[in-house]
C-alpha cells in the first residue's frame, strides 16, 4: 500500500520509524560521546605521562641548576630533572608559550623577569608563577693568565665597547666608535686590539652587562645621563647597546665556550659569570673594574659593581601534576644548597643574606605566587 504522505500512515507504523531512527541517532551520539572520552581519557594519560621535570634557561645559573638536579635524581623517589641552556630571554619565551605538558616546567633566569615577558605569559594563559632568587653572581671580564690582568673602569668599558661615543673635543655630540686598540681608548691601557668575546642579546648575561658595565660608563657623561630625563628609551639605545663592527663577538649562551677561546688567544677578554672564573681559575683571571676584583667577598658585600641577582621561575598550574615539583623546590631553596654555607656556594653562588633567604625559602615552601614587579 502507498501512501501520499506521512500523515496517512498508520500511528503504529509512524512509532516503529521513530523508535529505529531514534535508536540510530542515539547509538551515534553515544558512539560520538564515547570517541570524545577516549580522547579525553588518552590525552589525559599522556599529560601524565611526563613524570621528569623540564626547565630551560640561563646558562649562568645551568650549572648551579644541574648540580641540584642530579643531587635531586640521586636522593629522592624523582628522576633527576632535564635542563636545557637556552639564554634567559629564550627560556622564558619558551616558558611563556603555555601550560601543558609540551611546555617547561621551571625557566632559569640571569635576571629578573621583564613586564613584557609577564605579558607574554598572561596571554599564554599563565598568571601563577612562583618567583624564586637563589642568590647573586658577578659579571667578569676576564682574559688568560698568560696575559696581564687589565685593570678597566665601566668609562673604559663603554667607550671600547659602544656604537657610539661622546665626541673627544668634548662636544655634546656622538660619533662611531673609532676605537680599535685599548690604547686608543686610553693611553694607560695595552696596544691591543680590541676583542671582547661575550654572550648573545637573549643572555641574562648580555642585559646585565649592558645595564650594569656599559650604562654605568654612560652615565660618567652628565650629558648622556641627562638623555634618560627626555627620551628613555633613546637613552637605552646608547647606553646598553654594543657595537656590532668587530671589536665585540658574540660567543653563543655558552660560558665554557668562551674561556675555551680565551685559553687559545691571550689578547682576547671575555664576558661571563663569576662562577666560570671559579671554574677556570687555574688559567683565568678576572679584571679590576673600577679598582675592584671580581672575588666572592667583594661581590657578597656590595663592593664589585658588575654583580646581579639569580633566579628561576615556576608554573604553579604544573605543580601536582608534573611529580617532583614540590621537592625540587625545597632541595633548591634548603639552607645546605643556596645558604651561608650552601653546596652551591663552592661552584661560585654568592649567598644572599639572612633575611632576604629566609623570604624566598617560604616562598618556595608555601607555593607563594608572584605579585609582580614593583
Amino acid at each position: 500500500m502507498i501512501f501520499s504522505n506521512v500523515t496517512d500512515m498508520p500511528q503504529m507504523n509512524i512509532s516503529i520509524i521513530e523508535y529505529f531512527f531514534g535508536v540510530n541517532i542515539m547509538k551515534k551520539s553515544i558512539s560520538i560521546i564515547a570517541a570524545l572520552i577516549v580522547m579525553a581519557t588518552m590525552s589525559f594519560t599522556a599529560s601524565a605521562a611526563r613524570d621528569t621535570i623540564k626547565i630551560v634557561g640561563s646558562s649562568t645559573v645551568y650549572p648551579f641548576a644541574t648540580v641540584v638536579a642530579e643531587r635531586f635524581g640521586k636522593s629522592t623517589k624523582f628522576n633527576t630533572p632535564v635542563i636545557e641552556s637556552t639564554g634567559s630571554g629564550g627560556g622564558l619565551k619558551l616558558f611563556c608559550k603555555g601550560v601543558g605538558v609540551e611546555h617547561p616546567d621551571i625557566t632559569n633566569a640571569s635576571r629578573r623577569i621583564k613586564q613584557k615577558e609577564i605579558d607574554l605569559c598572561a596571554k599564554a594563559g599563565i598568571t601563577d608563577i612562583i618567583e624564586i632568587k637563589i642568590g647573586y653572581d658577578g659579571i667578569v671580564v676576564a682574559n688568560s693568565k698568560r696575559a696581564d690582568t687589565l685593570s678597566l673602569t665601566k668609562r673604559q668599558i663603554f667607550l671600547a665597547l659602544a656604537p657610539e661615543i661622546p665626541h673627544p673635543n668634548g662636544a655634546k655630540q656622538l660619533i662611531k666608535n673609532p676605537h680599535k686598540t685599548w690604547r686608543d681608548v686610553d693611553s694607560s691601557l695595552p696596544n691591543v686590539a680590541i676583542e671582547v668575546l661575550g654572550p648573545p642579546p637573549t643572555s641574562g648575561t648580555r642585559d646585565a652587562f649592558g645595564e650594569l658595565a656599559m650604562e654605568g660608563g654612560c652615565k660618567t657623561f652628565k650629558w648622556l645621563k641627562d638623555i634618560k630625563k627626555e627620551n628613555k628609551k633613546r637613552y637605552k639605545a646608547i647606553c646598553r647597546s654594543v657595537r656590532e663592527d668587530g671589536p665585540y663577538i658574540e660567543a653563543g649562551e655558552n660560558d665554557n665556550l668562551i674561556v675555551q677561546k680565551l685559553n687559545a688567544n691571550p689578547k682576547a677578554v671575555g664576558v661571563f659569570g663569576y662562577s666560570f672564573l671559579v671554574e677556570n681559575s687555574d688559567s683565568i683571571q678576572g679584571s679590576f673594574v673600577d679598582g675592584v676584583l671580581p672575588t666572592f667577598e667583594n661581590i657578597a658585600n656590595g663592593d664589585y659593581g658588575v654583580s646581579r641577582s639569580l633566579y628561576f621561575y615556576v608554573k604553579k598550574d604544573h605543580i601536582g601534576t608534573i611529580p617532583g615539583m614540590k621537592e625540587y623546590l625545597r632541595e633548591f631553596t634548603a639552607d645546605k644548597t643556596i645558604g651561608q654555607d650552601g653546596y652551591l656556594t663552592e661552584k661560585g653562588l654568592i649567598p644572599m643574606p639572612s633575611s632576604e633567604y629566609k623570604q624566598f625559602r617560604s616562598a618556595a615552601r608555601k607555593l607563594t605566587s608572584f605579585k609582580g614587579l614593583n
